[in-house]
């Protein structure tokens, strides 16, 4: 899949994204401050959240309690939305920065606005994963898609790929497990693996809110195309997703070492041309350890094998040269030559 001119995939270094969802907490200020310190990192991609709050919930929210907080989510979202007008501005700041500005709508609202705003792609939480109508909402607009499938297994996934492939947008799936942090134990890389195997169409990464960079850069060597962690400038800073986010020298460190393994990866148990300067003094050559005359026979007390590898006869070959009887007299501590012997 493109994404304002950046190809992701199997073939291309991972797509980084710095999520800062709701980190901000409301304040406009530290939303700027996130995309400067992102940006510092090398980070390509910045990503928030798009809430609509009278579009997304209803009254009962402000009942229900995120295993990871103590506020009701309606407050958490209520106190932490962005007005469209701040979004408006985040979003030409990110770009003017030359990064990917990148949003998760929570609702239909929040996605037509998000639309109206020009974005180039949309990020879909693991929480809508099975929320078909505003999945099928945001494919009519035609732009590529990024699913989260966290609280979701392959059946009610398929679902929501029926939808992506209905609308022939590119998208990809990111496995994830909603847990805040996760546990490794509960992190299941072979999701990704999963993912790809039930979806081959699909870009596939990794959502990650385990603490640090571990489990990116391990799903990194398994295929996973895309990393997403939560992020924030300050781990001292408020906020319920504080906790399970990296900073910006974490996020830099997530960069250079993902795409050190992304070009680590692949290839075959081969012997390189680029080896063979290494090969000439690394290699062992069967070599005189005594002189010996023309008609002697070469035996383990005569001949050995010693550095450098530049001999004709190396150490793999030292058997086809024992029992063989020099043509020749060989002075002590000289390369063997297949025309020492027939």
């Amino acid at each position: 899949m493109e994404i304002s001119g950046r190809k992701i995939g199997i073939d291309f270094a991972p797509f980084v994204i710095a999520e800062v969802g709701i980190n901000h907490e409301g304040s406009f200020k530290k939303a700027i401050k996130m995309v400067d310190d992102a940006k510092a990192a090398g980070c390509e991609c910045i990503k928030f959240q798009s809430h609509v709050v009278e579009d997304e919930m209803t009254h009962v929210a402000k009942s229900v309690i995120p295993g990871h907080t103590k506020e009701s989510i309606y407050e958490i979202i209520e106190r932490c939305a962005l007005s469209e007008k701040e979004e408006i501005e985040l979003k030409k700041y990110v770009e003017k920065k030359k990064m990917i500005y990148m949003c998760t709508p929570f609702s239909r609202a929040a996605a037509d606005r998000l639309e109206k705003m020009g974005v180039t792609a949309y990020k879909i939480g693991s929480g809508e994963c099975n929320n078909y109508p505003l999945i099928e909402h945001i494919a009519k607009f035609g732009k590529p898609i990024i699913l989260s499938t966290g609280m979701n297994d392959i059946p009610s996934i398929k679902i929501a790929v029926k939808i992506l492939r209905k609308y022939k947008i590119p998208f990809a799936l990111l496995h994830c497990t909603s847990l805040y942090p996760t546990p490794y134990e509960k992190v299941r890389l072979g999701g990704v693996q999963e993912l790809q195997k039930a979806f081959p169409d699909a870009v596939v990464g990794l959502s990650d809110h385990s603490i640090g960079n571990y489990t990116c850069f391990g799903s990194v060597a398994l295929g996973a195309s895309i990393l997403e962690k939560h992020f924030t400038s300050s781990k001292k800073w408020f906020g319920p997703d504080i906790a399970v986010s990296i900073d910006p020298t974490e996020l830099k460190d997530l960069i250079i070492g993902s795409d050190a393994i992304w070009r680590a990866s692949g290839g075959k148990k081969a012997i390189l041309k680029e080896e063979q300067p290494t090969i000439d003094f690394a290699y062992a050559s069967v070599v005189s350890i005594t002189d010996i005359k023309k008609g002697e026979v070469f035996t383990m007390e005569n001949i050995w094998v010693k550095r450098p590898g530049t001999g004709q006869i190396k150490a793999i070959d030292f058997k086809k040269v024992l029992g063989k009887k020099a043509l020749k007299n060989i002075s002590n501590d000289n390369p063997i030559k297949w025309s020492d012997f027939k």
